[in-house]
């Protein structure tokens, strides 16, 4: 399967919210059954150079066609939209950033 990482870059004094609506995501996405049942990975931390929050979320979706199903569904769009306004770009760089990635056994 097809790991996501997001790296969001959290406004100051909104990470308590921001993590309130990672927790809905994470109940939409499984409700609608676009990822595993891996348990749920959220890291907050600062980001160097800044010292401002940043959060990470990991997880893995549940097929190939899962990430355009999750694009296309009102009830994620919703979600991720009340994620935005939480997030700030920095340095250039965008509020947000997504990877998919494959894992590899070694």
């Amino acid at each position: 399967s097809t790991t996501s990482i997001a790296r969001y870059r959290v406004k100051p004094d909104c990470v308590e919210q921001f993590l309130t609506l990672i927790e809905r995501h994470w109940s939409i996405m499984r409700g609608l059954d676009l990822i595993t049942d891996r348990e749920a990975e959220v890291f907050v931390g600062h980001e160097r150079g800044t010292g401002r929050p940043l959060v990470f979320e990991i997880f893995e979706w549940s097929d190939e066609a899962a990430v355009d199903r999750a694009h296309t569904h009102p009830d994620v769009s919703e979600a991720w939209e009340a994620m935005g306004p939480l997030c700030e770009a920095r340095d250039e760089r965008g509020p947000f950033e997504f990877e998919n990635l494959d894992r590899i056994d070694v």
